[in-house]
C-alpha cells in the first residue's frame, strides 16, 4: 500500500468520497487581468473589505511555506490552532468508534475536541516528573487508536519532551502523531517540522498567537504530508481566514527581527522571575520551562490564587489537572508586569 493510500484507508470513508463546496472563487480561477467580479453577490461598492477573501491562502502559504523552509502543499491554515485540532478528528475519527491518546496533564482543547467528535480518549498520564510514559503509551497502542496528540512544549507544564522518543513514537505509531508545538519559538529544541518528509504519519501544529504576538487575528498552522493537507482542504469553511487576518500574519512576517527580540526578552525575563521567585517561601517547586509560562508548586494553589487576584494579578490554577494539585501556572509579561508580579509575592510571603 502507498503512503497516499495508507493516509486515506485511515481516513473517514465519507470524508475521503466527499464533494467538496466550491466557492466562486475557486471556481473561477484568473489570471492578472482585471476582471468585474460578478459572481459571488458581493457589495460592489469597493472597500478593504466588501469582496472575498482568497478561498486557499496562496498569498499567505507561500509566505509561510518561505518563513518555515517547507513546501506549500504542506500547509493547512485554521482560524486558530483549534480549528485545525478538530478538523483532525473529523477526518481521521469515526463517531463513537475511533480513539485518541491524550498525555495529562495537557492542552484542554483536545479532550473538548474528542468530545464534540464522539473521539474515546485514552488517557496516558506523564511521569511523575512530566516526562512520556513511552511503556504506557505503547501498551494504549493494543486499544487501536487513530491519534496521539504530543503538545511540546507541554501545556501546562512547561517543558518539552525528548525529540528522539517523540521520533520513536512517530516510527511505530500506526497512526497519526499530532505534534503541537505552539511554544517552539521559545524552546531550545528544535521544532520537528524538517521530519515531515521522512515521516507520513507525522503532523506538526503551529499558531501566531504565542511568539509572534497575534492571538487576536486566530491563525493556526497545519504543517502534514500532501494528502493530510487535500483532506483538510476538503472539509474546511470555504472563507476560514478572513481578508484581515491574511493581510495580517503576511505583514507580521516581515517583522521576524522584532519578534525575535521580543521572544530574546521574554526569555531573559524568564530567568530573572524564576530566579527571585525560587526564594519565595510559599512556592515549594518552580517547574523547568521551555515556553514562555512556567509552573510553580506552592502550598495552597485556591489561596494563593485569590490572592494574586486581590493583587490586581491573574495567573491560571490548574490544580485539578492530572499530577497538577496545588501548582499556578504563571505567563511572562512585560518588565514592569512581572516587576508587579513580584511585588505580589514578596507582600504575600509576609502576609
Amino acid at each position: 500500500m502507498t503512503t497516499e493510500e495508507t493516509l486515506l484507508n485511515w481516513a473517514r470513508p465519507e470524508i475521503v468520497s466527499l464533494k467538496a463546496y466550491q466557492s466562486a472563487r475557486e471556481e473561477f480561477v484568473g489570471g492578472t487581468r482585471e476582471m468585474i467580479l460578478l459572481d459571488a453577490n458581493e457589495n460592489p461598492y469597493p472597500s478593504s473589505v466588501n469582496r472575498y477573501p482568497d478561498p486557499m491562502q496562496v498569498e499567505l502559504k507561500k509566505r509561510i511555506a518561505q518563513h518555515k523552509q517547507t513546501a506549500e502543499d504542506h500547509i493547512f491554515v485554521g482560524n486558530g490552532s483549534d480549528e485545525v485540532l478538530s478538523l483532525l478528528m473529523q477526518i481521521f475519527c469515526v463517531p463513537n468508534k475511533d480513539k485518541a491518546i491524550l498525555l495529562p496533564p495537557t492542552f484542554g482543547m483536545y479532550q473538548v475536541c474528542a468530545d464534540i467528535h464522539g473521539v474515546e480518549t485514552l488517557s496516558v498520564p506523564l511521569t511523575e516528573d512530566f516526562q512520556l510514559d513511552l511503556a504506557a503509551i505503547r501498551a494504549a497502542y493494543a486499544h487501536q487508536p487513530k491519534m496521539i496528540f504530543i503538545p511540546s512544549p507541554n501545556n501546562p507544564t512547561g517543558n518539552c519532551f525528548d525529540r528522539e522518543q517523540i521520533i520513536s513514537i512517530v516510527k511505530e505509531f500506526n497512526g497519526l502523531v499530532v505534534v503541537d508545538e505552539a511554544y517552539v519559538e521559545f524552546a531550545e529544541n528544535q521544532s520537528l517540522l524538517p521530519e515531515l518528509s521522512q515521516y507520513p504519519n507525522l503532523v506538526v501544529v503551529q499558531t501566531f498567537s504565542k511568539a509572534q504576538g497575534m492571538a487576536g487575528v486566530r491563525l493556526g498552522m497545519c504543517f502534514a504530508h500532501p494528502t493530510v493537507i487535500a483532506l483538510f482542504n476538503r472539509i474546511k469553511a470555504p472563507y476560514n481566514i478572513n481578508s484581515l487576518t491574511q493581510k495580517a500574519v503576511i505583514e507580521q512576517l516581515d517583522k521576524q527581527s522584532l519578534v525575535a527580540k521580543q521572544v530574546e526578552e521574554m526569555l531573559s525575563e524568564k530567568a530573572r522571575v524564576i530566579s527571585t521567585l525560587s526564594k519565595i517561601d510559599f512556592i515549594q517547586k518552580i517547574y523547568p520551562s521551555d515556553a514562555n509560562f512556567f509552573l510553580v508548586k506552592v502550598d495552597d494553589s485556591q489561596q494563593r490564587y485569590h490572592q494574586f487576584i486581590e493583587q490586581g494579578i491573574v495567573v491560571r490554577n490548574p490544580s485539578k489537572q492530572t499530577l497538577c494539585a496545588n501548582t499556578l501556572r504563571i505567563s511572562i509579561g512585560t518588565p514592569a508586569e512581572n516587576n508587579a508580579l513580584l511585588n505580589a509575592c514578596n507582600q504575600m510571603n509576609h502576609s
